[in-house]
């Protein structure tokens, strides 16, 4: 026997000895030597005495014995006893337990409770202790039943997951809650960065699953329809990805990820789950991102310093032409001004609304994920009924965009080919004022625009195109190579991954990600200005609403056009009516004001974000 213990049970015999008995006779308690008499093959003084409990009386726990004869006689024996007395917030946690539900009581675990000692955070007792009712051998095979084993106060534990007392109910498997716990147990000490170096693991885990789909999915607060941690390194058997066993070593990649990819292939595998812009590990994901990084950087720069450049200039003009008609010179050119003439066809503004409804559902859905960070972020993707809900939408958008851009292409080969109407051989429709193509007008357009904005030269006449709105239209084209080809490799990965490295998925998701990022960026800023925010044109153009514009705007705006159509004599070809009926403006003009201020308001949240200064991956 310790010297310890010996110390303490000399002072429990002094303790019943002298003092409680002196309290039995006065009817205070019940000389626990007394009850020693009849129980000493239950409890040994000894044991007791070291225990937990050892500095209370038999009647502390056993409050019903209050005459020791009629408990003798057997007309006083104790009840259940309750622990809720000295321990009410274990026991109020114990309430709230799955242990509960399956009546598990306190004393199914603390069977020892007369010889109970502290545990002192010795995790090598709770995991005994769980293993009297559950089976812990894959557990204690793992990474961290070794590690517990072996002393390591870092290693989970049973109780590092489930807690001691308060164990609640996982659910079934695919329910919020089992979901929730299996990969928020795995965050709360995976994010601790002390404990991982100390501990020899490279720190990326939860960053790296966190800026994946998957996780901004459970950031959102929808666990439930994405792969969590324990998903693909189990729930227990955790071993190393060298050890043969491992759910994630190279020979089982396969089984686990058919489980949630049930036509996933071995080249599928080589898709990097914590893959990350590291440019030693990976150069090919750190180059992506530099390229992307660059092309984002590099064309807000531009086309943001040749939107204020133009709205200074354009200010200074308006004040110049009000002040042109204070001092009596009407700025009228042409005394029918008002006549209208037909700019785009129904079938152009047919798919022109398609792309604001695609572009804008498209963004509603996909810049939450973006900002999955935010609270608005939750907010937005709870209004849309949730990830599954708003991947549903994105992909029907997904889906107007590929038949927007069909038409887009249609319209192309058509103009080009079979267009009775449009002049000249293949090259001359290709690059002449017709087409939509780049060519060297426009280097002269955008050098008189800077010359322009400077105050170094008159503002240029355009054609029917100016540069920036053939840049659009070749955006469209690099969109869709990017954004959709991207979008169409995550859409079905399984297919894809039949002939492509997994990899390549890290990719995709890169590029889709940063060019939604620049595509709305670009919409909401610089589009919106160069359409409706200018000041010759604030607060908005309704031309590819109604496909129709003023004799006064055609001459302004784009005069080198209508010298032409004059010079060849058909400008009254697209003479018109001005589109009559108040229910068609309403409508219509409704509808381009409220796509408007939506994107406007998607803007605001992206501008917010990055000023609260989140992460955006």
């Amino acid at each position: 026997m310790s010297h310890k213990v010996a110390r303490l049970a000399c002072l429990l015999c002094l303790l019943w000895v002298w003092a409680l008995p002196a309290a039995a006779e006065n009817g205070l308690a019940i000389d626990p030597m007394a009850c020693l008499e009849c129980h000493e093959d239950v409890v040994a003084a000894v044991d007791y005495g070291a225990s937990v409990h050892g500095k209370n009386a038999c009647t502390s726990c056993h409050i019903e014995i209050t005459d020791l004869d009629k408990h003798s006689s057997g007309d006083q024996m104790p009840g259940p006893v309750s622990c809720v007395r000295c321990h009410k917030k274990e026991t109020a946690e114990h309430y709230a337990s799955v242990h509960m539900l399956n009546e598990v009581k306190c004393a199914d675990c603390h069977s020892d409770v007369h010889k109970h000692t502290l545990w002192n955070k010795d995790k090598t007792k709770v995991v005994e202790k769980c293993s009297g009712c559950h089976d812990t051998s894959t557990y204690q095979d793992s990474v961290h039943g070794v590690g517990v084993a072996g002393g390591n106060a870092d290693s989970a534990a049973c109780h590092d997951c489930h807690s001691l007392h308060e164990v609640k109910p996982l659910g079934d498997p695919g329910t919020f809650e089992y979901a929730d716990f299996h990969t928020k147990v795995c965050m709360s000490c995976h994010s601790d960065a002390a404990m991982m170096e100390r501990n020899g693991v490279y720190n990326v885990a939860v960053r790296t699953y966190i800026e994946s789909y998957h996780g901004k999915t459970f950031r959102l607060g929808f666990p439930q329809g994405v792969a969590g941690c324990s998903d693909c390194h189990t729930s227990h058997a955790i071993l190393p990805q060298s050890d043969a066993r491992s759910s994630i070593h190279p020979d089982n990649l396969v089984a686990t990820c058919v489980a949630c990819h049930p036509k996933a292939t071995a080249l599928f595998t080589d898709f990097y789950p914590h893959g990350e812009h590291d440019r030693e590990k990976y150069p090919i994901l750190y180059w992506t991102f530099v390229c992307m990084t660059g092309l984002l950087l590099s064309t807000f720069a531009v086309f943001w310093i040749h939107t204020l450049l133009w709205m200074f200039r354009g200010f200074v003009e308006n004040r110049e032409i009000q002040r042109a008609m204070h001092e009596g010179h009407c700025h009228v050119i042409a005394a029918d001004g008002h006549k209208q003439y037909r700019r785009f066809q129904p079938r152009h503004v047919f798919l022109h609304l398609l792309v604001i409804i695609s572009f804008l559902g498209l963004s509603i859905t996909g810049l939450p994920l973006k900002f999955a960070d935010q609270q608005w972020a939750i907010v937005l993707m709870t209004w849309l009924g949730g990830a599954h809900s708003a991947g549903l939408i994105h992909r029907a958008c997904a889906v107007i965009t590929f038949f927007y851009f069909a038409g887009a292409i249609g319209l192309s080969i058509h103009f080009l080919f079979f267009c009775t109407k449009a002049q000249g051989s293949f090259f001359v429709r290709l690059f002449g004022p017709d087409s939509l193509m780049p060519n060297f007008r426009d280097i002269r357009d955008v050098a008189g625009m800077v010359r322009w904005f400077f105050f170094r030269g008159p503002k240029p006449t355009f054609e029917r195109w100016t540069y920036w709105e053939k840049f659009d239209f070749i955006a469209v084209f690099w969109g869709m190579f990017a954004i959709g080809g991207s979008g169409l490799m995550l859409w079905f990965p399984e297919f894809f991954g039949t002939f492509l490295p997994g990899w390549t998925f890290n990719v995709a998701t890169i590029v889709h990600s940063d060019e939604a990022l620049l595509a709305t960026g670009f919409i909401f800023t610089v589009h919106f200005f160069n359409t409706h925010g200018r000041p010759e044109k604030f607060p908005m153009d309704f031309v590819i609403f109604n496909g129709q514009m003023s004799k006064h705007e055609f001459m302004e705006e784009r005069a080198d056009q209508w010298a032409r159509y004059e010079k060849l004599g058909i400008t009254e070809e697209f003479a018109c009516k001005k589109t009559s009926g108040v229910l068609y403006d309403f409508f219509l003009k409704g509808f381009g004001f409220v796509a408007l201020f939506i994107g406007l308001g998607l803007l605001g949240l992206m501008v917010y974000a990055f000023l609260a200064g989140g992460h955006h991956g």
